[in-house]
């Protein structure tokens, strides 16, 4: 499997043809399996990500969000393997709730992070009309997802965003656009395509995808 020509090849750009957007019994039960598994992802980088975070923000305030890419993977994995409306949201937001469940300092606003870089993500998918499913619409979707969360921010909480210096909103903007792009568009793409290249996906199209360019 070459990452470049995948990501510019025909058949991974598109399904062609018509094809149903109904979900089967099968997108279900992997898009609860997906959200469980990057949920625990999201549970250790809430150690890792976070540390990295706060030492960002040390040098440059703002620069932080350049740490928050991985919490935004779920939207992209999950749209990228589904290819179903709802598909990115759903898994953002099961992966949000287990990270909420298993333990975090952020409590309740974990899901509603999720929720809105979810819709982040699943906004990009459907702008695409669940058709297009390479690296920059990957990457765009973690871009969507990226700009969820700075407007959540931006009025959520105790202390929001809108009460800091318009320097600091634009600079986190930049890095979350940034890590949105890489950390979950990036590394979530290169997760797909490497997994689908196992056979764990080979009832969804990017396993087939997966099959033909072998």
């Amino acid at each position: 499997m070459h990452a470049s020509t995948s990501a510019s090849a025909p058949v991974a750009a598109h399904s062609r043809g018509p094809r149903s957007l109904r979900w089967r019994v099968v997108d279900i039960v992997v898009a609860a399996v997906l959200g469980v598994a990057i949920g625990l992802v999201f549970w250790a980088w809430n150690t890792v990500g976070y540390a990295w975070f706060i030492a960002m923000d040390g040098l440059t305030p703002g620069l932080g969000g350049i740490a928050v890419g991985i919490w935004l993977i779920g939207g992209v994995i999950g749209g990228l393997v589904i290819r179903k409306p709802g598909a990115a949201l759903l898994v953002e937001v099961i992966a949000a709730l287990v990270s909420m469940l298993i333990g975090n300092v952020w409590g309740v606003s974990t899901l509603l992070s999720g929720l809105v870089q979810g819709l982040g993500a699943e906004l990009v998918f459907a702008i695409f009309l669940y058709r297009r499913f390479t690296l920059p619409v990957a990457m765009l979707a973690g871009v969507g997802a990226a700009v969820g969360a700075w407007v959540f921010e931006l009025f959520y909480g105790s202390s929001p965003n809108i009460l800091k210096t318009v320097e600091f909103n634009v600079i986190y903007l930049v890095s979350l656009v940034v890590s949105g792009a890489l950390l979950a568009g990036v590394v979530g793409w290169l997760a797909v395509r490497g997994l689908a290249a196992t056979g764990a996906l080979s009832r969804f199209a990017v396993g087939r995808e997966a099959r033909r360019e072998v």
